[in-house]
C-alpha cells in the first residue's frame, strides 16, 4: 500500500497542485467581411464568409409584427 496524506487538502493548495489544468479561450480572429470575431480555418457564423468567398448562405432574423 502508498503513503497515504495525513491531512486533508485545503481548496487553496489544490488549486495550486492543478493550475495547469485551467481552460484557455480559443484564439479568434477578425473576420475580413464583417470584422466580426470567429474561429481561424473556420466559416463566419456572422457573414458565412471563408477565405473571400460566400460558402454558406445567413438568413437575418426576421421580425415580428407587433
Amino acid at each position: 500500500m502508498g503513503a497515504l496524506p495525513k491531512r486533508k487538502y485545503a481548496k487553496a493548495r489544490q488549486g495550486k497542485r492543478r493550475n495547469h489544468l485551467g481552460l484557455t479561450p480559443p484564439p479568434l480572429d477578425s473576420c475580413p467581411q464583417c470584422h466580426s470575431p470567429k474561429l481561424s480555418h473556420h466559416v463566419c457564423p456572422t457573414c458565412g464568409f471563408y477565405a473571400g468567398r460566400e460558402v454558406i448562405e445567413i438568413e437575418s432574423p426576421k421580425k415580428k409584427a407587433g
